[in-house]
């Protein structure tokens, strides 16, 4: 024990340490939960407390673009990504 160091310091040098191996012990385990491979394992189930949702409203619908609105579309994406 170094001289220079008073207990107290050093007490809370050793529960920083401590601290920091259990949040990087809980940070490994919460990465590897949201993982892909991880939810990839086990089936997605819905949870019991929520009821099922049930779609409300008018179903959903699509347009094909003429090649002229697609070239006019991503003229406007350029021009919005440039700022």
């Amino acid at each position: 024990m170094p001289e220079h160091a008073p207990t107290l310091q050093l007490i809370g040098v050793a529960v920083l340490a401590v601290a920091a191996v259990a949040w990087t012990g809980v940070l490994v385990r919460l990465l590897r939960r949201a993982s892909p491979q991880a939810t990839a394992r086990r089936p997605a189930a819905p949870l019991p407390a929520l009821p099922r949702q049930t779609r409300v409203g008018p179903p959903q619908e699509s347009v094909e673009l003429t090649p002229a609105e697609q070239d006019a579309f991503a003229g406007l994406v350029r021009r919005l990504a440039n700022g």
